[in-house]
């Protein structure tokens, strides 16, 4: 079906928001870093997760420009970014569902449970998200626990609340 030799390609830059990495295939994005604080920790981040990938800013033009009109206030669909990532069929569900959750809105994990056809699993979904790589294409920090908790977030919780709040406060200015 494809070559065993992957070409996989990394690059970082400036978002608006932080230091971001990303790592992708030919077939679309592997790897996400959430915004850092500089750009050593933002490629640290991503090099240790794909050690062999090579630095190739081009290939993420689309990409980058899409998280600097999001964080600069604009409704982008981030999702159209495809993700190539393995998951199961549960977790490719949780991760579809997430994908469609709409700009300055959230869900709880037991909803987004129930969207998936598993009502009652809000803490397997719970533990998808904690393991989501594609993090803002994949908008997990839209996920909060039941009672409207922050839950958790790879991130940490201030970058939970930093996201929502500007979703929110873009999303009552209706901005995009």
């Amino acid at each position: 079906m494809g070559s065993s030799e992957e070409r996989l390609r990394w690059t970082a830059f400036d978002a608006g928001f932080g230091w971001q990495a990303a790592v992708r295939s030919d077939r679309g994005l592997r790897y996400l870093t959430l915004p850092k604080g500089s750009r050593r920790e933002a490629v640290d981040e991503a090099r240790r997760a794909y050690p062999d990938a090579a630095e190739d800013p081009g290939a993420f033009a689309s990409l980058e420009a899409d998280l600097r009109r999001y964080f600069a206030g604009d409704r982008v669909d981030l999702a159209r970014h495809a993700a190539d990532i393995k998951l199961t069929d549960f977790q490719r569900r949780v991760h579809d569902a997430c994908a469609a959750i709409p700009y300055g809105s959230t869900v709880t994990y037991g909803e987004l449970a129930a969207k998936v056809g598993s009502p009652g699993a809000a803490r397997a979904v719970g533990q998808v998200m904690a393991t989501n790589p594609v993090p803002l294409v994949h908008p997990c920090h839209r996920v909060l626990a039941s009672g409207g908790g922050l839950g958790g977030f790879g991130g940490g919780l201030p970058m939970k609340r930093r996201l929502l709040a500007m979703e929110a406060d873009r999303a009552r200015g209706s901005r995009g």
